[in-house]
């Protein structure tokens, strides 16, 4: 898999872990929450190949108030393939400006936070 992809994994995680935080796409953004990624870090371990059925584990790892980290490891049948960490800073579109997390989003991430569990998803390559 060619490494800019990871990106595109490590975007489609974070929408379906927010899906299983209650948030599916469109009523994350009617919540106000419009998260973009600020910085990205991904460390390989092992390629990942055509046809690999991947897990992802998503866990928010820090809650700010206008910005959250999300850290990502993705695994091929339990061995390590990479590890991603990435900070979302929630933004208004409208205003190009930074924004606080909606209380409820805050609060669903704040969960995730103190409970220190990583959702497991599964996304074929």
């Amino acid at each position: 898999m060619f490494n800019s992809r990871y990106l595109e994994l490590a975007d489609v995680a974070m929408t379906e872990f927010f899906r299983t935080l209650g948030f599916p796409y469109g009523e994350l953004l009617s919540a106000g929450a419009d998260p973009s990624v600020i910085k990205a870090d991904i460390e390989f371990r092992r390629p990942a190949r055509f046809d690999d059925l991947l897990d992802v584990a998503v866990a928010c790892t820090r809650l700010g108030g206008s910005s959250f980290d999300l850290a990502m490891v993705v695994t091929r049948e339990q061995e390590q393939i990479a590890q991603i960490m990435l900070t979302y800073v929630n933004v208004d579109a409208r205003e190009a400006a930074s924004r606080p997390v909606p209380g409820v989003v805050a609060e669903a991430l704040g969960g995730e936070v103190s409970g220190s569990s990583a959702k497991a998803l599964e996304i074929r390559q």
